[in-house]
């Protein structure tokens, strides 16, 4: 994409989306810094947190604390927490596509809450939660976590390989009434791609060879490969190679979440039915495919919504984010690095404000989800065939929502007959 047309995108965008979607939301006002701690502790209640400053053991036991440093593999440009100052959050200087020429987007902090009960469960039980992704980078820095709850022990692990931060929690078999609060503190500012402007980041060797593998319900060759190859035709810039395929994704695929929210990321199954169709995950997962299919390093990025959108109101979300969950996807090019993605919102856009392919607000959308993502949503992992540590199930295709076994039987937090589960996030910069 050339460089007039992200300025062009960010001139029309806001002359086309609806106007409640691109309304600048007024400051609130908040009584709690970005170093408070949310909430006091309960009398009985266990606790623990994980915060930036130390670096202890990252396993906590029951009425105990935790503390260590996020892991970053190059310096962080993010600010501190405290940095992040009112005066810097005036949305009237703000450019939604900002070049790297102008003046850089803002950031903003966020405290995003969990709250979870379980009932009619018996046996010992253990939950898994995915925390935000815990390696800095120029458009999302994990702050630290706290939590409290009844539990017997608690604690967070991580999965380098998988690039996977998981927060898990276990009662012993008769607790009552299992319950977690989990708070976590992220900070976030929108990602935008410039093609204008190389000399990214040379990725490491390791990961992008597991970038370019196959997973038990995304193979790489047979059908994938076909339809890539017809995808990109005779294109050999790999730039324009991926462009080709974002493009036959959004002209080929529809949206539908289904009963999941986010689909299953079955890639295989979508094309042998012939019936491209799911959540933003099966949208993004085919993307990945296809580029992996001819050599593209291309991996998913599971996250969640955490505040409303200024390009339109259904790629946001507020209120209860329970099922805010989103997958946007990210390819790799020699010179540029990772380019951001999200042909899921650009299908929910069609379908939501019913968008003709010749309307001037899809020709904006479309051109501006090609190496832009919003910063109203949290990156959790890029993993796929999650096993997860001490679980007596076998691996998950991904994981985004909490999981929970209670004596030795899986589910996750859409099973409302067995768990309680509410999302909320706040913004804490003003």
């Amino acid at each position: 994409m050339k460089r007039r047309d992200f300025l062009a995108a960010s001139a029309l965008i806001a002359l086309l989306a609806p106007a409640p979607a691109l309304a600048a939301r007024k400051k609130e006002k908040s009584s709690t810094t970005a170093s408070a701690k949310p909430g006091s502790k309960p009398a009985g209640a266990s606790t623990g947190r994980s915060r930036r400053e130390t670096r202890t053991d990252n396993r906590s036991r029951a009425r105990g604390r935790q503390s260590y440093r996020p892991v970053a593999e190059q310096p962080a440009t993010a600010p501190a927490a405290a940095a992040i100052s009112p005066a810097t959050t005036n949305e009237h200087t703000y450019n939604a596509i900002a070049l790297p020429d102008e003046p850089q987007p803002q950031w903003r902090t966020y405290d995003i809450t969990s709250l979870l009960t379980l009932s009619n469960v018996k046996g010992r039980l253990r939950l898994w939660l995915p925390l935000a992704q815990y390696r800095d980078n120029p458009w999302q820095r994990a702050l630290g976590h706290d939590w409290r709850g009844n539990f017997d022990s608690a604690g967070v692990y991580r999965d380098p390989v998988a690039d996977l931060e998981v927060f898990y929690a276990d009662w012993n078999s008769g607790s009552a009434t299992p319950q977690l609060q989990l708070v976590s503190q992220v900070a976030k500012r929108d990602r935008s791609f410039d093609i204008t402007r190389r000399g990214g980041a040379a990725e490491r060797g390791e990961v992008l060879r597991r970038c370019l593998q196959s997973s038990d319900l995304m193979p790489t060759d047979g059908l994938v490969r076909r339809t890539a190859e017809v995808a990109v035709g005779r294109i050999k810039d790999p730039v324009a190679q991926g462009k080709a395929i974002y493009d036959w994704v959004v002209e080929n695929t529809t949206y539908d979440p289904g009963p999941t929210g986010i689909g299953r990321g079955d890639v295989e199954a979508m094309l042998d039915s012939g019936r491209l169709s799911g959540g933003s995950a099966d949208i993004a997962l085919l993307f990945v495919a296809l580029c992996r299919s001819i050599g593209i390093p291309a991996r998913p990025v599971f996250g969640l919504r955490i505040d409303s959108s200024r390009l339109f109101s259904g790629l946001g979300a507020t209120g209860n984010l329970r099922t805010g969950q989103h997958c946007r996807a990210e390819f790799y090019t020699p010179g540029y690095g990772w380019i951001p993605v999200d042909p899921g919102d650009v299908r929910k856009a069609i379908r939501d404000e019913n968008l003709g392919y010749g309307d001037p607000k899809l020709v904006v959308l479309r051109k501006l989800l090609f190496g832009f993502w919003e910063r109203n949503w949290l990156a959790l992992n890029t993993a796929q065939d999650v096993q997860l540590q001490g679980a007596s199930g076998g691996p998950l295709p991904f994981l985004v929502l909490p999981q929970i076994e209670a004596g030795g039987q899986r589910f996750d937090s859409n099973d409302s007959q067995r768990c309680s589960y509410s999302v909320t996030s706040r913004r804490i910069d003003g």
